[in-house]
């Protein structure tokens, strides 16, 4: 299968490594033309997956109509406050695209998906999602994930196309839940982050991360995701593994937020995307609009953007009104 991805952040690179390695044509577009000179002349993402050897029949561009050209499927692996301009900046496709991108558009409230098809209309869609760090996933680390699609023949083909003995995908309908699930937990592993860095021990993070996982449910079902999906794999399991583990970028910033450091130092020294950051404020907004109560995602965005003392956020959320579970 001709398989083009967009994206060559650690995601789309392994990926792009996955896919090969089952068999696949794979073809790897990326931004920067010297990253893409980079990664030729050393078979490897220097600067977003390093240690990982790119097969040398890999074929990787800067040229986008080039990596889309005979492709049956297109991966969508942006940033997603870039998603649109790369969406617009495609040729017209008449193939499947699939999602793996995990945000909220600040200007819309529009998941990944719905800005796909404002821009590329009238071809079939899918989300990926689930919980699944590029580091290890390229590495062969067993991991499971979601295919979602209101297409179910979509999501059966993304299914087959990633399936293998390490890669196991389940599928699923609800695209609105398997979306916001895995935009709204960077929001909470912020907050868990933050809880690290105080030192604020087993006990508070479990707390939060639990509560989190209230809200970002609550918020679904507002916008009509099913309960169940966030008892799933692009929900709780994805926001276990972005709130605990060592390769999460915004459980980074929270820690780094804890111990003091400004929202500007820390994201001038990242190479790679925070997706909470952006999502905290599409999230508020949405929550708003909704008249649906996010504690854990208010304070969130509060310390990043309105400059409120991170352990003072976390001590207004432990002094809330009393009220049952």
């Amino acid at each position: 299968m001709n398989i083009a991805i967009i994206g060559a952040g650690g995601w789309g690179t392994a990926l792009s490594v996955l896919l090969h390695g089952k068999g696949h044509r794979a073809r790897l577009w990326a931004y920067v033309p010297a990253h893409v000179t980079e990664m030729r002349a050393k078979r490897e993402n220097v600067h977003f997956l390093p240690g990982v050897p790119l097969p040398p029949e890999m074929e990787i561009s800067n040229d986008m109509a080039h990596t889309v050209q005979g492709a049956e499927l297109v991966v969508m692996a942006v940033p997603s406050h870039t998603m649109r301009q790369s969406c617009q900046k495609l040729p017209r496709l008449t193939v499947p695209i699939l999602s793996v991108s995990k945000g909220i558009e600040n200007e819309t409230g529009k998941r990944m998906t719905e800005v796909i098809a404002e821009t590329q209309s009238g071809v079939p869609v899918a989300a990926l999602s689930g919980p699944s760090h590029a580091e290890e996933v390229a590495r062969g680390t067993p991991t499971a994930v979601v295919a979602s699609s209101l297409h179910p023949t979509l999501a059966r083909l993304v299914q087959q196309a990633f399936m293998t003995d390490r890669f196991r995908i389940y599928t699923g309908d609800d695209l609105v839940g398997v979306e916001l699930g895995g935009a709204l937990k960077n929001v909470i592993a912020i907050a868990a982050g933050i809880t690290d860095g105080l030192g604020l021990g087993d006990n508070a993070k479990a707390a939060l991360v639990t509560r989190g996982q209230a809200e970002m449910s609550r918020l679904g079902l507002a916008l009509g995701a099913r309960q169940e999906t966030f008892f799933g794999l692009s929900g709780i399991g994805d926001l276990m593994v972005t709130c605990f583990s060592k390769w999460s970028r915004n459980r980074g910033v929270g820690e780094r937020l804890g111990r003091g450091e400004s929202l500007d130092q820390i994201l001038g020294s990242m190479e790679m995307v925070a997706e909470g950051v952006r999502t905290a404020k599409s999230a508020v907004a949405l929550a708003q609009q909704a008249g649906v109560e996010m504690p854990i995602t208010c304070e969130v965005f509060s310390v990043l953007y309105e400059g409120k003392d991170a352990r003072q956020a976390m001590r207004d959320l432990m002094t809330r009104g009393a009220k049952p579970e």
